[in-house]
């Protein structure tokens, strides 16, 4: 059997880079892109070190325990130890669970891989083996993606949308607070943007605007015209459909805030991709929250903790 060290060893850079991204995005850990990418390289360094000396000490569990320390302190470095052991158990979550995948893809695509000394190898006619390439370019984004939107809908499914969570909005150089809450039952999303749509009642909105430009806002809601939008303003609220209770259908005004952040299980978190939705009288009847937020804001790729 002939082994290939560049295309195993290249096997096994794409499978560790995919898993501490995929921990990244769990564990939402503030690292550089970079520095997952040397992590990767650190973990593939054992594609030489089994081949070469499959006798050594990372070949044992302890050994490979000590040397995953290193591939997280790579990739993350280390701020807690709290931080380390939820990353540590995630980084071994994550393992099995693309481990499985590529092992099904392999049983479906024939003995063109193996895995030996907890490596991926592949062998048979030689470097470039078409088959070989064809695993590397495409089964590898298919697992991670599969992967990546199964956890995502687990971290949908247990956001506790009873929690009541701080919120901060600024516009045009104001911000107030309010208090959100996470409803399951938001799914209003711009249909142009595609980004999340939250809701805000009038009485933390209405701040924002003078009495006049409110009275044009709320006389734009009733007869659909932006006519006596003030100039300012114009540019920056539109319409979009609405599904209200009961099912019936009509249109709500959005406009873009200038930055949104929202206190969730005790980290603070920024927002600028969402739209806020303009709620006439209140949400709540006894004014416990004024904000209806939406659950997908929190399962966004590029979401980080605001310093």
């Amino acid at each position: 059997m002939a082994l290939y060290l560049d295309a195993v060893w290249l096997l096994n850079f794409l499978i560790d880079w995919m898993i501490l991204q995929i921990v990244h995005w769990i564990t939402r850990s503030e690292t550089h892109r970079g520095w997952l990418i040397a992590g990767a390289f650190i973990a593939s360094l054992l594609v030489p070190v089994n081949i070469f000396f499959p006798e050594n000490i990372l070949a044992t569990l302890p050994g490979k325990i000590i040397f995953s320390f290193f591939i997280l302190i790579s990739s993350f470095g280390f701020k807690n130890t709290k931080l380390f052991l939820k990353q540590f158990f995630t980084f071994y979550f994550v393992t099995f669970t693309i481990g499985g995948g590529l092992f099904g893809i392999y049983f479906l695509m024939g003995q063109q891989f193996q895995s030996q000394d907890g490596l991926f190898i592949t062998y048979n006619s030689g470097y470039g083996d078409m088959i070989s390439w064809i695993f590397v370019l495409i089964a590898f984004p298919i697992v991670w993606w599969f992967t990546r939107r199964r956890l995502d809908q687990i971290n949908f499914d247990n956001i506790r949308f009873q929690e009541l969570c701080p919120v901060k909005i600024r516009v045009n150089n104001q911000i107030h607070e309010t208090t959100g809450f996470f409803d399951s039952g938001n799914h209003l999303m711009d249909p142009f943007t595609k980004k999340p749509v939250i809701v805000c009642d009038e009485k933390i909105l209405k701040p924002f605007f003078s009495d006049k430009e409110w009275h044009a806002i709320k006389s734009c809601h009733e007869n659909w015209s932006f006519e006596e939008l003030p100039d300012r303003w114009i540019s920056r609220i539109r319409m979009i459909p609405f599904q209200g209770v009961g099912g019936k259908r009509t249109f709500i005004l959005i406009f873009k805030p200038d930055s949104l952040y929202v206190r969730y299980q005790d980290r603070d978190y920024a927002f600028d991709q969402v739209f806020i939705g303009i709620q006439f009288g209140e949400l709540s009847s006894d004014g416990t929250y004024h904000c209806l937020l939406h659950p997908k804001m929190m399962q966004s790729s590029k979401l980080q903790a605001s310093s």
